[in-house]
C-alpha cells in the first residue's frame, strides 16, 4: 500500500468513525433489526473507503446516501422474510443511554412503538420519512438516495407523514413519571396484582411477543385492558426457573430486562402515554438479544 493510500484510507476511516452512530441509526430505523444495520455499515465501509475523497463536498449527506441505498435493498428482501415469520414480529430491541430519552425526538424515533409504525409503510415511503422528519435532510439529498426526483419525494414525504400521524404514539412524559410509571408496573407485574395492572394499563393497550419461532410466545396480539392485565397477572412471562426483572432503558424508553436463574431471557418494552401504559413489547427471540447486554449509541 503506498503512502499516498494509507493517508486517504485514514482520512476516510476518521470521516467514517465521526458519522458511524448516526449512520447506524439511519439502517437501524430503516430496518428494525441492528444485526442488518450493522451488515449495511460494513457494505457502506467498503464502497466509501474505495471513494475519492476529493470529489466529496459533503461527508455526511454522502455516507447517508450509501446507507440509505444499501438499506433500501436490504428492506425489499426482509419485507419477503417477515411474511412466513412465525407470530408477531417485533424490532430488534436496543439498551441504549438515559440520554437517548432526553432527546424526545431521537427516542421517539427509535422506540418500538414507532419502528413498528414506520414497518406500514412501503420502502422508500419509509426511507423519505426517516431521512426527512427525523434526520432533516433536505429534498435534494434525499431525492440523490432514493433514486426519485425532489418533487416526486416531496409528494412521498407528504403521505408517509399524514400515515405516520395518524398512527403515531401520543403523549409526553417526564423522566420521573416514566420511572414512577415502570416501578408502579414492575411491582404489579411481580406480584400478580391484577387491580394495581387495571389501573395502570390504558383501556386499548396492545401485548405483543415475540418469539420467533424458537421460544414460547403469544402467537397473535391480546389488546384491551382487561385481556392483557389478566394475561400478566396469571404470570404469563413466567415460565421456568427463579425469575427477575431489572429496569432499563430499551430503545430510548423504559423497560424491563428479564432474567430466568441470571440468564437474559427477554426484554419488556413499555409505552408509557398520558399516564397509562398503551403498549408492551415483549421479544425473547434470542436472536434478538445481543444488544440488551451493553448500550448501543444510536445519534440524529
Amino acid at each position: 500500500m503506498s503512502e499516498r493510500t494509507g493517508r486517504t484510507t485514514d482520512a476516510a476511516t476518521e470521516v467514517f468513525v465521526a458519522h458511524r452512530n448516526l449512520l447506524f441509526t439511519v439502517a437501524y430505523e430503516m430496518l428494525g433489526s441492528a444485526a442488518d444495520a450493522e451488515d449495511v455499515l460494513q457494505e457502506t465501509w467498503l464502497r466509501w473507503v474505495g471513494v475519492d475523497l476529493d470529489v466529496v463536498r459533503e461527508e455526511r449527506p454522502y455516507l447517508v446516501r450509501i446507507v440509505t441505498r444499501l438499506a433500501l435493498d436490504r428492506l425489499r428482501v426482509l419485507g419477503r422474510r417477515r411474511e412466513s415469520y412465525v407470530g408477531p414480529w417485533l424490532p430488534e430491541p436496543l439498551l441504549t443511554a438515559p440520554d437517548v430519552a432526553e432527546d424526545v425526538e431521537l427516542a421517539e424515533s427509535v422506540s418500538m412503538a414507532m419502528l413498528l409504525v414506520l414497518e406500514t409503510l412501503q420502502p422508500t415511503e419509509r426511507a423519505v420519512f426517516v431521512l426527512r422528519d427525523v434526520f432533516a435532510l433536505d429534498y435534494g439529498e434525499i431525492a440523490e438516495a432514493v433514486g426519485k426526483t425532489p418533487s416526486t419525494v416531496r409528494q412521498i414525504a407528504r403521505r408517509a407523514r399524514a400515515h405516520v400521524a395518524a398512527r403515531r404514539p401520543r403523549g409526553d412524559a417526564s423522566p420521573a413519571e416514566t420511572r414512577a410509571a415502570l416501578g408502579a408496573f414492575q411491582r404489579a407485574v411481580e406480584t400478580g396484582d391484577l387491580q394495581s395492572l387495571l389501573d395502570i394499563l390504558a383501556p386499548d393497550v396492545v401485548a405483543l411477543s415475540d418469539g420467533g419461532g424458537i421460544k414460547h410466545a403469544l402467537l397473535r396480539p391480546v389488546v384491551g385492558v382487561d385481556q392483557v392485565a389478566r394475561l400478566l397477572a396469571a404470570g404469563w412471562w413466567k415460565r421456568g426457573g427463579e425469575r427477575s426483572l431489572q429496569p432499563v432503558q430499551i430503545n430510548g424508553g423504559p423497560g424491563l430486562l428479564v432474567r430466568v436463574d441470571g440468564e437474559i431471557d427477554g426484554v419488556l418494552a413499555v409505552r408509557f402515554e398520558n399516564g397509562y401504559i398503551t403498549g408492551a413489547y415483549h421479544v425473547r427471540n434470542p436472536e434478538k438479544l445481543s444488544r440488551v447486554e451493553r448500550e448501543t449509541a444510536v445519534s440524529r
